[in-house]
């Protein structure tokens, strides 16, 4: 019986040592969850910052943007309380678009139009 009792201590043993060797593998496996988890954390909140300030970067924008369209509202009388359109007013800003653009066509055609006998000054 003694070397039965032998054999059965020797597959304990063994039992013990791979129980051993597993939790020391679970605990290497803990440990690398453990530092994915801490860096996903890490990256949400560094993500959430991100987030929180392009919001009230686009609130700003809202903001000014709304305070233009407001100011060009009044500036065409559009609009409560402005009364009715003033189309005079968008009248002259077309008329007047319209002829910057021929001014600026006519300077552009002589800037660039070629010297008289089509070459460089000798």
């Amino acid at each position: 019986m003694s070397s039965s009792s032998r054999g059965q201590q020797r597959v304990e043993d063994v039992y013990e040592q791979q129980n051993d060797q597993r939790l020391d593998e679970l605990h290497s496996k803990l440990r690398t969850l453990r530092g994915i988890t801490t860096d996903i954390h890490a990256d949400v909140e560094s993500q959430n910052l991100l987030i929180d300030q392009t919001n009230d970067r686009f609130a700003s924008f809202g903001t000014s943007l709304s305070q233009a369209s407001t100011r060009a509202r009044q500036a065409f009388g559009i609009g409560p309380g402005a009364g009715t359109l003033k189309p005079w007013r968008i009248a002259l800003l077309i008329v007047s678009v319209f002829i910057l653009f021929w001014l600026g066509s006519k300077v552009l055609a002589w800037w660039w139009m070629p010297a008289p006998g089509g070459g460089i000054p000798a």
